[in-house]
């Protein structure tokens, strides 16, 4: 084999091996899934507990045992904050709510002199509805929620301690402070309780005997 067969030979493997490497690179190339800069959201699937009880919502606090540990001193700091609106002196002036002087038990939207709101008229029901201490804290917790259309824009206390205090503190805006409901307690204690219902079981009183 003379010299000139050998290259090629040669030439011809080295142009094979040539060709399928640039195969390789531009294969690469096209097909390549570089990893990415950020990887994407990751979406965690929360495991609940097989067969185990969903955890209630907690219950909001009653009113009464939140007054059982109220400052009337911290509300009336509070209230400074209520005084662009509200007066709360006997006698004094409607601002653009009304004077808060005896509020608690006091009629829904009675005050003389204020106009109040088509929604405030609505929830009074005529008169009806009463400031109770449940009234004003849930009203206190969002005005707008509680009470809809009125035009209070207060937006609320959403803090249990802080609502207490002021409730606290407008209880003391009266000559003749409404009690406290008892800690505790089911039902508003500015309601009047239900007359005594007899025992079950126990037999109704017998007629009174008629006059000779």
């Amino acid at each position: 084999m003379d010299s000139n067969e050998v290259n090629k030979l040669l030439g011809g493997f080295l142009g094979t091996c040539f060709v399928i490497f640039s195969i390789g690179l531009v294969s690469d190339g096209l097909f390549a899934s570089p990893a990415p800069e950020k990887p994407g959201f990751a979406i965690e699937a929360q495991e609940g507990t097989a067969g185990g009880p969903v955890a209630p919502a907690a219950e909001a606090k009653p009113i009464a045992d939140l007054l059982a540990a109220a400052s009337a001193d911290k509300g009336a700091a509070i209230f400074k904050k209520c005084q662009a609106c509200h007066s709360g002196e006997k006698g004094g002036p409607n601002k653009v709510g009304p004077d808060l002087w005896d509020v608690v038990d006091r009629p829904v939207a009675e005050h003389a002199g204020f106009a109040y709101s088509s929604g405030m008229k609505d929830f009074s029901k005529g008169g009806q509805e009463h400031w109770t201490y449940d009234n004003l804290n849930h009203f206190l917790t969002s005005p707008k929620k509680f009470v809809k259309g009125t035009a209070m824009g207060f937006a609320g206390l959403p803090k249990d301690e802080e609502r207490a205090d002021v409730i606290a503190y407008l209880r003391t805006l009266s000559d003749n402070p409404k009690p406290l409901p008892a800690p505790g307690a089911a039902a508003d204690a500015s309601k009047p309780a239900d007359a005594a219902k007899p025992a079950e079981g126990a037999a109704p009183a017998a007629p009174a005997a008629p006059a000779q």
